[in-house]
């Protein structure tokens, strides 16, 4: 039996330590952010319906997203070990230069539709970081000011072939102009997807006044007070905004671009040139005998083609036919630190985040966004300390087993 006693006032005093209260709202429910889907959980409570529909929609019945979360958590990762891992490093080169972390901020569209802070806090947070920031050709802040908020870092422009062409060659010149050092070179939205989401919200730009967002700015207001006293919205390239967005992107789209305007473009930008949407392995292989830099394997996000191949499935067959010759990036689904160093063991130079910044941003703007960096590089380290290895070189494929779970039938 355990000895009894009576209790010391000093020791039960000593157990009597309380955390010192946060203040500050934001600091305290970024710090109860654990994972990016504690960060998506903060922003849906903050954000109103569309805008939040907008970042967390995809395409139709939304199973290519689905498909490429679950091709992420279908993984079995081996480590090795009695290898110590004490000190490890994050950073990795790609495309001419070294990242402090193994993934950028990838292109999104109407981003201070989400927040009002929006490139500038993914700008920021990434220079910070010391990562690449990635701006759509549908931002909502110029080429210049981005360049601005992040002057010593590492910016890249994606860019979409418009209907007038005369319009894209110009994006390009000033992202050049402004010392962008790589364009993504954009190929899977010769239309728009057919985003329900959207449609069923009534999703505009600018947003519209309805019966369902007087609802919810009601539980919301400070999301619309920053909305209503903050800069009007602008568009990297699109100087008319009014319509839907599967309305604007019809009529910024261009569904007959084609190799003769990736041509047009090498000539016009004096950087790397990257393919970005790339969704086989014979494409890959035709764009690296024309010369590009380097490919994403990407089916957006899920937000166009629904039931399109994962680009995580995708990424071992790839990096066989074209590794040696190209760099060879993937995004979509990317939600853990894991699915990031899954992704560089089986072959992938580079990740790019673009839903998770998201979720940070709506959560708390720019500290939102450092804490999804934050969140993600720790989980990185955790799993390359337990997975034994200390750099990112040391990754194989070896280390990651893809279990089956969709799987083509065979033909008869």
């Amino acid at each position: 039996m355990v000895a009894r006693q009576f209790p010391k006032p000093a020791e039960i005093f000593d157990l009597l330590k309380f955390k010192k209260p946060e203040l500050n709202p934001r600091k305290r429910r970024l710090a109860k952010a654990l994972t990016i889907d504690d960060l998506r959980v903060i922003a849906k409570r903050r954000t109103p319906r569309a805008a939040f529909d907008y970042t967390d929609g995809a395409a139709e019945g939304e199973l290519s997203i689905v498909r490429a979360r679950q091709a992420f958590q279908d993984v079995e990762l081996h480590p090795d070990v009695l290898r110590p891992a004490v000190d490890v490093d994050t950073s990795i080169e790609v495309l001419g230069a070294r990242s402090a972390l193994p993934f950028g901020i990838a292109p999104t569209g109407f981003t201070r539709l989400m927040q009002t802070e929006g490139e500038i806090a993914g700008a920021g947070a990434a220079g910070a970081a010391g990562i690449p920031f990635t701006l759509s050709t549908l931002g909502t802040t110029s080429i210049e000011d981005v360049q601005a908020a992040n002057p010593g870092g590492r910016n890249w422009f994606q860019l979409y072939v418009m209907r007038n062409r005369e319009t894209s060659y110009e994006l390009t010149r000033r992202a050049a102009a402004a010392g962008y050092d790589t364009l993504f070179f954009t190929v899977d939205t010769p239309v728009a997807g057919a985003r329900l989401r959207d449609k069923r919200n009534g999703f505009s730009i600018p947003p519209q006044i309805t019966l369902r967002t007087v609802l919810d700015a009601a539980v919301r207001p400070w999301w619309w007070i920053d909305f209503i006293t903050t800069p009007k919205l602008e568009f990297a390239s699109l100087s008319s905004t009014g319509g839907t967005v599967g309305e604007l992107l019809d009529s910024a789209m261009d569904p007959t671009i084609s190799y003769d305007d990736l041509e047009v473009i090498r000539g016009l930008f004096p950087g790397k040139i990257v393919v970005k949407g790339v969704q086989n392995v014979a494409d890959a292989r035709r764009l690296v005998d024309h010369g590009v830099d380097g490919v994403v394997l990407s089916n957006h996000g899920g937000r166009q083609l629904d039931r399109a191949p994962v680009p995580f499935h995708l990424l071992p067959e790839v990096v066989r036919e074209v590794g040696k010759d190209t760099t060879v990036m993937v995004d979509t689904g990317i939600m853990n630190g894991a699915d990031i160093v899954s992704s560089i063991a089986l072959g992938a130079d580079f990740t790019l985040i673009g839903r998770a910044y998201l979720y940070g941003l709506m959560a708390g703007g720019r500290p939102g966004v450092d804490r999804t960096i934050a969140i993600l590089k720790d989980e990185i380290e955790r799993t390359m300390k337990l997975l034994g290895v200390a750099t990112l070189e040391e990754l194989e494929p070896r280390h990651v087993t893809q279990l089956v779970r969709l799987a083509p039938r065979p033909l008869a």
